[in-house]
């Protein structure tokens, strides 16, 4: 008997249809995009708790994680009557109108088009002024082993909570972390990005042998480096409970800060990942119900201003700024 071509499911009120539904999107044991569909319907709740109301981008995989793929700014013009979508604006300012994951049933209507996991606003559509999410990354440079980002990890825990910042580690769904702050809505990516530099310098000032918040590579040397740049306006992040586009179908999970010496991001899967919700919840439950204050890392900014540093290199997309260093790389300023 011929598989079916198409599915329909029904969620949150609405029918998404879902074509190709036994199509293999994850080669390593062979899970297919019916298999991410049910995924996404297993961890409904925390996917909305952390996502839900949120702007994303469409990075599409018709032919599954191990094919080709595209961003796709634009929502395409064809689609439900009931899809909400919102303006945003790239780096270089050109707007689009974005999906928004208002509920389930919009997520999955992205995973049809063969989006995989998701890109994520730091700020809800509903208020696109403030950025209320702050989000270290935690980028092994090559040569560093996990272990080492397990151990910036803590330090960077140590850190938040002698401020008095409560956070939320979560894998990146490959060879980093990513740490999460839900913040009060009262600032801008630029705010939340002098809080990203700070918390950067910071770090590499207690273990410079460690983490470094050096943005050109060339300096990095085998440290664990700290993307406050994942923090610029219209950025965005790969979101929590998001399956990354590897054959293993591994998921950027969040998990508790006391999982951190035994978390294995290799074995959370989109198999693996709902039996764990299933077995001991939402690790960032109530994530949104105490929304914290950055005040402290805004005063870290200062003093480190004040102090005589400028602020850290943009991405090469973005203006130039005020206060920023040569936009060139050392090796390259030492030959001019």
């Amino acid at each position: 008997m011929a598989a079916k071509s198409s599915v329909d499911i029904e969620v949150d009120g609405k029918v998404v249809p879902i074509s190709n539904p036994e199509k293999v999107y994850f080669p390593t044991h062979g899970e297919t995009k019916l298999d991410l569909v049910n995924y996404y319907l297993a961890v409904a709740e925390p996917l909305m708790a952390a996502m839900g109301g949120r702007p994303t981008l469409l990075q599409r995989f018709p032919d599954g994680a191990t094919g080709k793929s595209w961003f796709q700014k634009r929502v395409p013009a064809s689609h439900p009557d009931w899809l909400q979508t919102t303006v945003v604006s790239t780096p270089n300012g050109t707007k689009s109108d974005a999906l928004v994951a208002a509920d389930l049933a919009h997520v999955l209507w992205a995973v049809n088009l063969g989006c995989i996991g998701f890109h994520v606003w730091p700020s809800l559509a509903a208020d696109p002024e403030h950025a209320d999410e702050l989000r270290i990354d935690l980028d092994p440079s090559p040569g560093v082993v996990f272990e080492q980002v397990r151990e910036a990890a803590a330090e960077l825990k140590a850190l938040f909570d002698e401020v008095g910042i409560a956070s939320h580690p979560k894998t990146s769904g490959n060879r980093g972390l990513h740490v999460y702050v839900r913040a009060e809505p009262r600032w801008t990516s630029y705010d939340v990005r002098a809080c990203a530099v700070a918390v950067a310098r910071e770090l590499e000032r207690r273990r410079p042998e460690l983490i470094t918040a050096a943005w050109w590579k060339e300096e990095r040397g085998a440290r664990v480096f700290v993307d406050f740049n994942q923090n610029a306006p219209h950025k965005t992040v790969f979101g929590a409970w998001s399956v990354r586009p590897r054959a293993g179908g591994q998921v950027s999970t969040p998990f508790t800060w006391d999982e951190l010496p035994a978390i294995q991001p290799d074995e959370l899967t989109l198999v693996t990942v709902p039996p764990r919700v299933d077995a001991s919840g939402d690790a960032w439950a109530g994530i949104g119900e105490h929304p914290q204050s950055l005040e402290p890392l805004l005063e870290m900014s200062k003093r480190d201003l004040e102090s005589g540093l400028m602020d850290a290199p943009w991405p090469p997309v973005y203006p130039k700024m005020e206060g920023e260093p040569p936009r060139v790389a050392p090796s390259r300023a030492k030959k001019s």
